[in-house]
């Protein structure tokens, strides 16, 4: 069984949409929601459409760890609620490791829903740097339940959780990345921000990670680096 975990804050106006195309994919898949302090509906909205609520301190990086430990499914699949998920996708999950039964878990292939070349260039970019073993929590993450407790789980970092996870997995062992069907997410965090602040802002939080800066002091930098950005496209230059 798959068990899919979904961080959630205030994401009661995705979650429909998301989890029906997994109950259509697979009726028997483990949804589990980790909530970190929803102040809409999307506790109640994740109960009501028969998805297990995990309630959890802020942060993706508590948030999967609390719905790791409570999945049943002898594969994890780390789900972002602004995904898209693909028809075909928990069964080509459970095909490529029943292929690879070497590889210790993988991703999709990951497309952008802007239509603006920004998000199109990114679709090339996630592609490049997929080769060399790099992806993130947004092109859906899965990992066999061994393996997962091998590794001693996702650690519940304030910032670079995903990539640190996903790190650990490529050194433990052969991955897979399914290209048919690809894994579509929301452009939504680039919106307002210039494409060549966010790319150096990417560069920059990822040398400070490996320079050992830590996550908590990374999350800050990212979150306001992100609203001046955003309050500089409202108002303009001054």
């Amino acid at each position: 069984m798959i068990s899919v975990v979904i961080p959630t804050l205030n994401e009661q106006g995705r979650l429909p949409g998301l989890l029906a195309a997994l109950r259509r994919d697979d009726p028997t898949c483990e949804v589990i929601v980790a909530d970190g302090g929803s102040g809409d509906g999307t506790v109640a909205e994740a109960r009501r459409l028969g998805a297990r609520v995990v309630l959890s301190p802020g942060g993706r990086g508590a948030q999967l760890c609390a719905g790791a430990d409570a999945a049943h499914g002898d594969i994890l699949l780390f789900l972002h609620a602004d995904s898209r998920f693909p028809a075909g996708g928990l069964p080509g999950i459970a095909e490529a490791l029943a292929a690879s039964p070497a590889a210790v878990g993988g991703n999709f292939r990951l497309l952008f829903d802007g239509d603006d070349p920004f998000s199109r260039w990114l679709d090339g970019f996630y592609a490049r740097i997929r080769r060399h073993g790099v992806y993130y929590g947004d092109s859906g993450v899965f990992v066999r339940r061994a393996a997962y407790r091998t590794l001693g789980g996702v650690r519940p970092m304030a910032l670079m959780e995903d990539y640190d996870f996903v790190r650990r997995m490529e050194r433990l062992g052969a991955t897979c990345c399914i290209e048919d069907p690809p894994l579509v997410t929301s452009s939504r965090r680039f919106h307002g921000r210039r494409p060549a602040a966010i790319v150096w802002g990417w560069l920059k939080i990822h040398a400070l990670f490996h320079l050992g800066v830590r996550p908590e002091r990374l999350a800050r930098l990212y979150d306001s680096e992100r609203r001046r950005a955003r309050a500089g496209s409202v108002t303009g230059p001054r």
